[in-house]
């Protein structure tokens, strides 16, 4: 061969080589990530050519699907798809999906390859692929319970309930809400109306998750984490000890007093009594007292700083590291920089009601196969024991007073004992917009365990500055919350 034809044919050689390695290159190094690319056309079509598996509450589905034309051949539709949409989210073939519905995508479109095996039989007998089932940890009546209580507010707000025991999410309500199923399609009809959802052309923004997404100043709900510390660290040994706290207080560092709301009876007293009253200098001198290393060690056993996943991702709430004595009293009673998800303040409610142990939470409780066999099962798992079950109890009978005696008597439930903290907080430049409306509480069963534990609060702009307080819109809906979940325990 002579040298101008060996060099082409080393040349096409090299082509040839180089063609096999691109190929080799695209159909196994590149494979998985062509095939989810979200432009990847023939992804999407793949993605609706099958029904869709169910979100599953109490044995009946929340989800469903209908045939559409076109390419896509089914949509997703959803049973009062706005009260659940907090904790389905959505899925569209036009804006793709969020919250479980995203999550848990590959077990309830079948391509999860715990489905392999099922799907290569499917695929020999040619039956017709299907999803799987995600099933929920909610209860219907408990959610129904928070949603049309936060719609009946008419402002917006959310509610989260716990199962102390377990960490199972029993209710998670935003509101306003949005059904997924107006954006479920492909058409110019569900483009219209993803654009009115979105916070620029609707201030409201329904489709923000209150409950796990927004952080609030918890106010005076967080007066029980502070009542904890003081416990755990021995401050105070008991709920009707009294306590050293002058009336007025002056914060540390400053000429400033610190101020109750109205002429209360704080001057020195109990914790228990300080709590039924809400005393702001009684907990701000306790969270001067301790410090902020210390009260910041007690808000992150509780989970504050840092993200849930429930599975769906929750924001970190907040406790700051670098405070001075006066800026922690203010820390101390909710306000200055803490701000707090209504999941956390349910957390921090579950863990006193569970006896100093606080559960991990979480909305799903089985995955499951086509076939309701059982992929996977979520077991219970303990977070953290932010403290001793002694002081827990303590803790217990003061915010059991909160209702019996306090401001938490809307939370009352005959025959059955109920524990509770009202908060009032205040946000805005100088406390100029309307505060927010916080409840915390739990509600123990005959056999003295705490099914329940709940965190309601309302953002309500139009209401009467005077009118709002955690004891008269919030502890009402928790009540409700609260009942549906002790009428299904009967």
């Amino acid at each position: 061969m002579n040298k101008p034809l060996r060099r082409i044919a080393i040349f096409c050689g090299l082509l040839v080589l180089t063609l096999l390695l691109r190929d080799n290159w695209l159909q196994y190094v590149k494979a998985d990530e062509l095939r989810t690319d979200k432009n990847n056309r023939r992804v999407a079509i793949e993605r609706y050519a099958s029904p869709r598996g169910d979100i599953i509450v109490g044995g009946e589905p929340i989800t469903g699907h209908t045939t559409t034309e076109g390419e896509f051949k089914y949509k997703r539709t959803y049973k009062d798809g706005a009260m659940w949409a907090p904790v389905t989210g959505f899925v569209s073939q036009a804006f793709g999906a969020n919250q479980l519905e995203s999550i848990e995508d590959g077990i309830l479109t079948g391509n999860d390859e715990r489905l392999f095996f099922r799907n290569t039989l499917d695929m020999l007998t040619g039956k017709a692929k299907e999803g799987g089932n995600v099933v929920t940890t909610l209860n219907a009546d408990a959610q129904k319970a928070a949603y049309e209580g936060l719609k009946k507010q008419g402002g917006k707000g959310s509610v989260v309930a716990l199962d102390p025991s377990t960490g199972k999410v029993l209710a998670l309500a935003s509101f306003p809400s949005y059904d997924p199923s107006v954006i479920a399609g492909g058409s110019d009809k569900d483009a219209e109306a993803w654009q009115k959802l979105q916070k620029k052309e609707n201030p409201d923004d329904p489709m923000l998750n209150r409950a796990l997404r927004e952080v609030y100043p918890p106010g005076s709900t967080f007066k029980v984490l502070t009542a904890a510390a003081a416990l755990e660290e021995g401050l105070y040994t008991s709920a009707d000890e009294k306590t050293d706290t002058p009336l007025p207080w002056t914060m540390p560092g400053t000429n400033t007093e610190l101020k109750n709301d109205g002429d209360l009876p704080c001057e020195d007293a109990t914790l228990r009594e300080a709590l039924r009253v809400s005393c702001n200098t009684v907990f701000g001198k306790i969270g001067a007292d301790l410090g902020n290393d210390t009260m910041l060690e007690y808000a992150k056993k509780f989970g504050f700083t840092e993200e849930q996943f429930v599975p769906v991702r929750s924001s970190a709430s907040v406790f700051s590291d670098d405070m001075n004595e006066s800026q922690t009293a203010l820390s101390s009673i909710g306000q200055f920089n803490t701000a707090t998800t209504p999941l956390q303040m349910a957390m921090v409610t579950a863990a006193i009601a569970n006896n100093g142990t606080l559960m991990k939470p979480y909305t799903v409780d089985e995955l499951q196969a086509p076939s309701l066999d059982t992929i996977e099962k979520t077991d219970p798992e303990e977070l953290s024991k932010p403290m001793s079950a002694e002081n827990a109890q303590i803790l217990q009978s003061m915010m059991e007073t909160v209702v019996s005696e306090g401001t938490g008597s809307r939370a009352k439930i005959d025959g059955v004992t109920v524990g509770g903290k009202t908060g009032t907080a205040q946000h805005g430049v100088d406390n100029s917009e309307n505060p927010y409306a916080w409840f915390i509480s739990y509600a123990k069963g005959e056999d003295g365990s705490s099914p329940v534990a709940v965190a309601v609060i309302i953002e309500d702009d139009n209401a009467v500055r005077g009118d709002i307080s955690g004891g008269g819109l919030a502890a009402p809906i928790a009540k409700n919350v609260m009942e549906a979940v002790l009428k299904a325990k009967q």
